[in-house]
């Protein structure tokens, strides 16, 4: 008898902890040392790539990789959350577990409005995620063929999903990476486009109906970083303020980072529905810190917004598996507009902070040259110069954060913060280059253990996590400066 109250017991608990995961059942969670507070972080055990996100019924949903057995990296299951705001985020259920065809890998999610799929209906169309299956049996036997693409369906705004029932939809032709479907509904060709990252280069396939796909192009053998396996592409079309038009491509790479380890690159270039046409040659990254990876954007947002928005994993392959949080394990960064503009001729990918962002601020203080005291942690500074020669020094009694900047370079130096028991290659002085931009704004998102650094709306990225020993409580601004505001940003989850 004693036995059989014990199991039961087990089984409450398992069952307690697999589905009141929202922060209004479990108060006492987003209170732990380190635990951003503005950042979207999982409730507890690891997270890494963001997957499927999409905007429906006024919701944007952002599935990720989780494994809810650990806070290292294991089974990948889909992790869910919604937000009607892109701030604030309400957990949901794990939406997609592993199954006899494998675990549930990065993948996309679209509203397939036309239910051309034929798993919804005219009236109550679709939400289709399309992910990669990784076999980790085949995986060990050494088999190459371990990784196939497959697809899930909800009817019900992507509270309940359902594995289509012959899956696998494209077959692994014999590679060993073969993953990561980013797949977007384009209207001028009327089809389905799926990039796919396929070991050290891109393929391109189209169907009618998100279920047979037709192989059309291959992309990037000879170009581009390749440091690394490639991973999590994206493609989407977007427009200067002139008007010209032009295709992205985001790629992820790991290793071969600008800061080692992980980062994603992008492409400019043309898209004739078959092929992607670089304009050049170029390695340009999307954010030059180390803590920015596997990043892509929503779809399905509406026409009147006509925004497209980003979010990527904050964190960084290298040491990912060793940074000193235990309840739970990883955030995203903040999302982000994507825009494109021309300097001197040359059309360069931004990202600015959301505009809703903004509805996170609190109590403002002014900000001057010399010593100020930072009164909050969760901050967001704004600096506007002539001359770009700064220093900002966050500091307590024993640790510095210096973030740096000139006519050349941009730099986060966090060498001097921080538990030395970090990966070896984490205390360290990330530097980026300036090339043609001229600086003259400085945006800084400052989290419990991250800093996003924004140069003239976003020209320019720097992401790095830090996790200083005690809380950071002065700053000093070295160099003059036009006007300086500090805003308090108020926690999403109290």
């Amino acid at each position: 008898m004693k036995t059989i109250f014990h199991l039961l017991l087990v089984l409450i608990v398992f069952s307690a902890c697999r589905e009141t995961n929202s922060i209004e059942e479990k108060p006492e969670l987003y209170g732990e040392r380190y635990r951003p507070q503005y950042h979207y972080s999982v409730p507890t055990q690891w997270m890494n790539d963001p997957n499927g996100m999409v905007y429906y019924d006024g919701e944007y949903h952002l599935f990720y990789q989780h494994y809810p057995d650990s806070n290292v990296w294991g089974p990948m299951h889909w992790g869910h959350a919604v937000s009607t705001d892109l701030v604030s985020w309400k957990n949901l259920p794990i939406a997609l577990y592993p199954d006899s065809l494998g675990m549930i890998f990065s993948g996309s999610c679209v509203m397939d409005l036309n239910n051309t799929s034929g798993l919804g209906t005219e009236d109550n169309p679709p939400m289709v995620a399309i992910f990669t299956h990784h076999l980790m049996e085949g995986e060990k036997s050494g088999a190459i063929d371990f990784q196939y693409q497959s697809l899930a369906y909800s009817t019900d705004r992507g509270r309940t999903w359902t594995k289509y029932a012959d899956n696998p939809v494209l077959d692994n032709p014999g590679i060993k990476d073969f993953r990561d479907p980013k797949v977007s509904w384009f209207e001028e060709w009327e089809k389905w486009i799926m990039v796919l990252a396929v070991k050290d280069h891109v393929n391109f396939y189209s169907s009618n109906n998100l279920i047979n796909w037709q192989l059309e192009s291959e992309f990037g053998k000879e170009i581009g970083a390749h440091g690394g396996v490639w991973e999590c592409p994206d493609l989407f079309k977007l427009k200067t303020a002139d008007g010209t038009e032009k295709w992205i491509m985001l790629l992820s790479i790991n290793p071969g980072g600008p800061q080692g380890g992980s980062a994603t690159q992008y492409f400019v270039g043309d898209f004739d529905g078959k092929a992607f046409t670089p304009d050049d040659e170029n390695i340009r990254w999307i954010d030059l810190g180390a803590d920015n990876y596997a990043g892509v954007t929503w779809s399905n947002i509406p026409e009147e917004d006509g925004r497209r928005l980003f979010i990527g994993w904050m964190s960084n392959w290298d040491y990912a598996r060793n940074v000193p949080t235990y309840v739970w394990r990883s955030a995203m960064t903040i999302p982000r507009e994507l825009q494109i503009i021309k300097v001197n001729d040359e059309i360069i990918l931004t990202s600015i902070p959301v505009s809703e962002m903004e509805s996170l601020r609190g109590e403002r203080r002014s900000l001057q040259s010399g010593n100020n005291s930072l009164e909050w942690m969760t901050s967001e500074i704004e600096l506007e110069f002539e001359s770009p020669n700064h220093q900002l020094v966050f500091s307590n009694e024993s640790e510095k954060l210096v973030v740096a900047i000139n006519d050349s370079t941009l730099s986060i130096d966090r060498s001097g913060i921080g538990d030395r028991s970090i990966e070896r290659g984490f205390h360290a002085n990330h530097i980026a280059p300036i090339r043609e931009i001229s600086p003259q704004q400085l945006r800084i998102f400052l989290d419990e253990s991250s800093i996003e650094v924004f140069v003239n709306d976003g020209e320019l990225v720097i992401t790095d996590l830090i996790f200083p020993i005690d809380t950071l409580t002065s700053l000093e601004i070295r160099g003059d400066i036009n006007d300086g505001e500090i805003y308090q940003v108020r926690s999403i989850w109290k």
